[in-house]
């Protein structure tokens, strides 16, 4: 008797966001593709860069009353802190143009001559310069920090994901409610168009997601990360006790290649799902 069964996503299921996401920053949640963790940083990349061209052409204007009080290189320090909060709250890319803005800025209304973009005094000058370096350097480094920040968030993600199937799979009676958690679970973690899920018997040569989170063709190695996804289904087999128990059949979708640590997540909740049909034995049609 054939072991074969699947279980598939498509027009015939309807499934909530609930159902296909996890839970982003903040509770937002996150769609099969993953962009609902990141749609909050796309608006705030685009806050930013707003900011980072008006931000320090406002604040020298606000400091033109003071220009013959106030020393440049003060007045150079005050444009640094628009440039490093322009920087911390977007990207790199938002952080330079407050830079370029903040070092412009500050020639056009805060040296001598006034309201032009000609420094006479070569101290000016150089403060100008020290002003545009110091402000890419702040950049680059608020952007690494916040890029540190995206992959905390995201592992945070991706632990939930792996804690809340372990419990599934501790509790649930059946084996087939860890399979079509897990492959819901798959769906939104690689933004799959399609996951179905086969037992028995390993039939034909499909290209394979490894345990390290590579994918094979045939016995090559495949450049996911360079290529995208091969054509076709891609396996992810399941394994208890050391013994092959069935296959995820992945259908890629045509967003971005998920990143390594997502696809590490993928083969951790496929070890799940064996180990809870190791427990739970064989399942047969009918």
């Amino acid at each position: 008797m054939s072991l074969q069964k699947s279980f598939r996503t498509g027009p015939h299921m309807s499934l909530r966001k609930s159902d296909v996401g996890g839970r982003g920053p903040e509770g937002a949640a996150v769609d099969a593709g993953g962009e609902g963790v990141m749609t909050g940083y796309a608006i705030r990349d685009r806050l930013a860069l707003v900011a980072g061209l008006a931000g320090p052409f406002l604040v020298a204007l606000a400091l033109v009353p003071f220009r013959t009080d106030l020393s440049r290189t003060n007045a150079a320090l005050i444009l640094v802190v628009v440039v490093v909060a322009v920087a911390a709250l977007g990207s790199r890319v938002a952080g330079a143009v407050a830079a370029l803005s903040a070092a412009a800025w500050f020639d056009f209304f805060l040296t001598r001559p006034y309201q032009t973009f000609d420094i006479t005094a070569s101290a000016d000058i150089e403060t100008a310069v020290l002003l545009l370096v110091v402000g890419l350097i702040v950049s680059q480094l608020a952007a690494r920090a916040r890029r540190l920040e995206v992959i905390t968030v995201t592992d945070a993600g991706y632990l939930a994901r792996i804690h809340e199937t372990a419990e599934l799979a501790q509790s649930a009676k059946s084996a087939d409610t860890v399979v079509d958690h897990v492959r819901r679970e798959l769906t939104a973690l690689l933004g799959l168009r399609a996951c179905r899920f086969e037992y028995g018997t390993l039939m034909g040569q499909p290209p394979r997601l490894e345990q390290d989170g590579h994918v094979a063709v045939g016995r090559r190695h495949w450049d996911i990360d360079g290529g995208g996804w091969p054509d076709g289904e891609i396996e992810l087999r399941t394994y208890g006790n050391g013994h092959y128990l069935g296959r995820f059949m992945l259908t890629p979708g045509p967003g971005p290649v998920p990143p390594l640590q997502a696809r590490l997540v993928a083969v951790t909740l496929a070890d799940q799902t064996g180990a809870a049909l190791d427990t739970a034995g064989p399942v047969k049609d009918g």
